[in-house]
């Protein structure tokens, strides 16, 4: 007997679905030897996982983890397309005999959540992701490609996580009816590649990015929206605790983060002797919340009374980076450090009128910045260049206020140079962390490279570091 399809299945479908089937069942037999290898060859499972972990070596448990990770994204790719399939079976043209409703839910949303025991929102994640990446219809019946071919391959490789994907067609389908559609498809290969390189808030920053150039006429009505729904409220507890929520668009949170950072560095910075320093006398073991606190506080008992700048305040700018022909035309978006939100043009010049904010014009006349050996530390004018290129900690992205100039070549053990070409951002953990394990820095005008140490990498592939690790250039990852 000829065996034939169920109704609405094709032969390519059912061999989508072995196909699927069979990648995690390798994946499945990758971590059981991930698992196997891990163990000491002495040792034996005495059934407990967490006996089974506590006997691993330490590379083993790497490549467990690694194998646990892969194993999940498989399962995740495979969720997401059943989960967009229950919400096509239950969608409003089936009325009461959909499947939802059938099952005695009210929607598939609830149908997934149940089925998954996670929430609505992350049920409503996976049949977003599989319906945008599933593959579609013609009205003449034919199988088309998926509306987003890249995501959907990354997807289905386990190249890039849930996540990675619901973030990166959300943007797309927002930017798809002002976009062209070639360079739409250009955007998204370079954020697929992006997000199979970083982590996920780094990706965040990128799609931010891309969506503003995509959809430039976008960013004002969206800044617009914000600013209309910032609000600020303060209530006291029963035990005289006073609870401050805020909303904040990018505009007036700008100073606000740049105030209170400057202040939490501060703390921070006093915290440890540098260069021979003393240290303080009374040990500050406050955590960051409560840092933030007391200099939320600070700002306003000096806005009340005192007349003088707050000493770590004198040194702190809010900058704006630009394009100088945004500027000039009024026409597309910028960015302010310390924020991922782009912001509109005429926000800019709105915030480039206060004396306290410096807009970093690029394209246009810069300050001479090079000192040579004249000075050890970096000045003011450098860091912000350094800034600007690095966009935070050039190594692992953390935010401009939490990190320091650097001599890529010591002051004072390599003579190294203050300049632009010698300097680079860096939080505190990744400056030690370079220097102790060895990583050698190649910086340039406009991008970072760090080159791992044999030991990490026996190859030395040089690795993207900076702005320019997350930003897109002319539709491409740079």
């Amino acid at each position: 007997m000829e065996e034939t399809s169920p109704p609405g299945h094709t032969a390519p479908a059912a061999q989508a679905a072995l196909h699927a089937l069979a990648a995690l069942e390798r994946e499945v037999a990758s971590l059981r030897e991930a698992w196997t290898g891990a163990m000491p060859a002495w040792g034996a499972s005495f059934g407990s996982t967490q006996f089974d972990l506590e006997q691993m070596s330490d590379p083993g448990l790497i490549r467990v983890t690694d194998a646990l990770a892969k194993t999940r994204r498989d399962i995740d790719a495979v969720l997401a397309r059943v989960a967009a399939e229950v919400a096509r079976r239950s969608g409003p043209e089936f009325g009461e005999t959909g499947l939802a409703k059938a099952q005695g839910f009210h929607n598939p949303t609830r149908l997934i959540a149940a089925s998954t025991g996670a929430s609505r929102t992350d049920a409503q994640r996976l049949i977003a992701v599989g319906t945008a990446t599933a593959e579609r219809h013609t009205f003449s019946g034919e199988r088309a490609p998926s509306r987003h071919p890249h995501v959907a391959a990354a997807l289905a490789t386990a190249a890039i996580g849930l996540d990675a994907a619901s973030a990166i067609t959300s943007m797309l389908d927002r930017a798809w009816a002002r976009a062209d559609a070639s360079r739409i498809d250009v955007v998204e290969a370079a954020l697929v590649e992006l997000a199979a390189q970083v982590p996920l808030e780094t990706l965040l920053r990128g799609v931010r990015e891309a969506e503003a150039r995509l959809d430039p006429d976008g960013v004002e009505p969206r800044d617009d929206e914000l600013r209309t729904e910032r609000s600020l409220t303060m209530r006291e507890d029963r035990h005289g605790m006073v609870h401050l929520q805020a909303r904040l668009d990018p505009e007036s949170a700008a100073p606000v983060k740049a105030a209170i950072e400057a202040l939490v560095s501060d703390a921070l910075r006093r915290r440890r002797p540098v260069d021979g320093d003393h240290a303080p006398v009374v040990d500050d073991d406050r955590s960051i919340p409560q840092i933030q606190a007391d200099a939320l506080a600070a700002l306003a008992r000096h806005t009340l009374g005192c007349t003088q700048t707050l000493t770590p305040l004198a040194k702190t700018t809010v900058v704006v980076r630009v394009d100088l022909d945004t500027l000039v035309s009024g026409l597309g978006h910028a960015n302010i450090d310390g924020l991922d939100q782009p912001v509109p043009a005429s926000t800019v010049r709105r915030m480039a009128a206060d004396a306290e904010v410096i807009p970093a014009v690029l394209g246009g006349e810069s300050l001479p910045l090079d000192l040579g050996r004249a000075a050890r530390l970096f000045t003011k004018a450098q860091r912000l260049a350094l800034g600007e290129r690095d966009g935070g900690c050039a190594s692992c992205g953390q935010n401009i206020a939490y990190v320091e100039a650097h001599h890529i070549r010591w002051w004072e053990r390599d003579t190294g140079p203050t300049d632009l070409s010698n300097g680079v951002m860096l939080c505190s953990f990744c400056h030690h962390r370079i220097h102790r394990d060895g990583w050698r820095i190649d910086a340039g005008p406009s991008e970072v490279w760090f080159i791992p140490p044999p030991h990490i990498d026996p190859d030395q592939l040089p690795r993207l570091g900076g702005r320019a690790r997350f930003e897109l250039r002319d539709g491409r990852a740079a």
